[in-house]
């Protein structure tokens, strides 16, 4: 990939990243929640998950979302339930400050916290690969950075790459920017009401997607 292609390839990654969505309201709901150093995994997660769409792609199998009614529908309903699903997690997150939860850990142990690390980077790759809206962007975007007469595994490989990085880079900004908002929302019911408010957003993104219907 030359690049004058790869250039604006990696313009539309930063702003794809950056634009609110699934990934974001999960990123903050992990750094409010657990603050940074535990809520970074899910970073790696949501990482992961472009991973998978990326292969998914590569391989064809989006071809088979974007073409076959049912296998679509199948996924876009796992992946609503799934948002609603996590919207229902955070709603009832526990309306702790970093200091309690950490205090609390050492006095009963990791089964005191809410949510382990390597429950967190599940999370972010359930966020990311189960979501068919991002399957079919990638089918309508890739193409168009793609070119069919190079080999195109190597290419992939760019793609992905420069996707991960920058979807993992600014998804640690946003757990980094809640883990900040979290220490500023000392008070536990403050605390209380943003979960609720996240919340909500992961219920209203999962109703969004399963409303949503292909062009």
């Amino acid at each position: 990939m030359s690049w004058s292609v790869w250039i604006p390839f990696f313009i539309a990654t930063v702003a794809i990243s950056l634009s609110p969505g699934p990934g974001a309201l999960a990123a903050m709901g992990a750094g409010l929640s657990h603050g940074f150093a535990r809520g970074q995994a899910i970073a790696f997660g949501l990482l992961l998950g472009v991973w998978t769409q990326t292969l998914v792609v590569s391989v064809g199998l989006g071809a088979v979302l974007a073409t076959s009614e049912l296998a679509f529908t199948l996924v876009k309903w796992v992946g609503a339930a799934y948002l609603v699903w996590l919207g229902v997690q955070q709603w009832r997150a526990p309306a702790l400050g970093l200091r309690v939860a950490a205090a609390a850990g050492e006095a009963q142990g990791e089964a005191a916290a809410p949510i382990g690390r390597a429950a967190l980077v599940l999370r972010g790759w359930g966020v990311n690969a189960l979501n068919p809206k991002g399957t079919v962007f990638l089918l309508a975007v890739l193409p168009q950075f793609i070119d069919t007469s190079a080999p195109l595994a190597p290419q992939y490989l760019v793609i992905g790459l420069t996707f991960g990085v920058v979807e993992c880079a600014v998804m640690s900004g946003y757990v980094a920017l809640a883990s900040r908002l979290q220490a500023v929302l000392a008070a536990p019911r403050r605390i209380r009401w943003v979960n609720r408010g996240m919340g909500s957003l992961f219920v209203a993104a999962g109703t969004a997607l399963a409303l949503f219907k292909r062009a």
